[in-house]
């Protein structure tokens, strides 16, 4: 126990996930009211920034393990008047999320792997679960925050114990068994009673 008069040695309290974790999460998009039918930007999903710039609100809420219940904020970009950068990012985070949910290798090229790699709207992406690697940035102020920059697709050799597919040493994985060994166009089930429940789950 450290000194009550010297306070070199105490932890500081940044609170973040240790970069590169990985973690099941679950989205919801937080509506930003902006819509533009000719992009596919319909049911109020999509926000548009002071600079013009237009994006989903995601908060990711991490559903399992030692940091269970932990939220992360991040945008996704879907468009930037700055260039094409961030609309590549975005595009490119939508796609591993869908990859990663649905089960999908990043290589397959398939017609079923194709057409899973579709959606009709972002109502798809409202409660999707996947497996994230979580990242450090920075926020506004300057100071470390969580991010989430990229999907785990099932390439990678610790997608299915994440997922679920395996035997975990977290409890409650059983429903989820088979949930990702096969792509569905079902999305996955919410949570009982979880506020701001997606659009499918009404």
């Amino acid at each position: 126990m450290g000194s009550w008069n010297d306070f070199n040695d105490a932890q500081s309290n940044t609170n973040l996930i240790p970069k590169g974790t990985l973690a099941k999460v679950r989205l919801t998009i937080r509506p930003g009211g902006f819509d533009d039918a000719s992009q596919g930007w319909t049911g109020g999903y999509a926000t548009r920034g002071s600079t013009g710039a237009v994006y989903l609100n995601g908060e990711f809420t991490v559903t399992e393990g030692p940091y269970a219940r932990r939220k992360i904020f991040t945008l996704i970009g879907l468009y930037s008047p700055k260039g094409p950068d961030w609309t590549n990012m975005g595009r490119s985070l939508v796609r591993g999320m869908l990859n990663s949910a649905r089960g999908i290798s990043d290589k397959d090229m398939s017609a079923e792997a194709q057409a899973a790699r579709r959606i009709s709207g972002f109502a798809d992406l409202d409660g999707i679960e996947f497996i994230a690697r979580i990242d450090v940035g920075t926020d506004a102020s300057g100071d470390d925050k969580n991010e989430i920059r990229s999907a785990v697709t099932p390439d990678h050799r610790d997608y299915a114990q994440v997922m679920g597919t395996a035997p975990l040493q977290f409890s409650g994985s059983a429903p989820q068994q088979n949930a990702a060994a096969t792509p569905s166009s079902n999305p996955p089930a919410a949570s009982p009673g979880a506020p701001g429940r997606p659009s499918w789950a009404q």
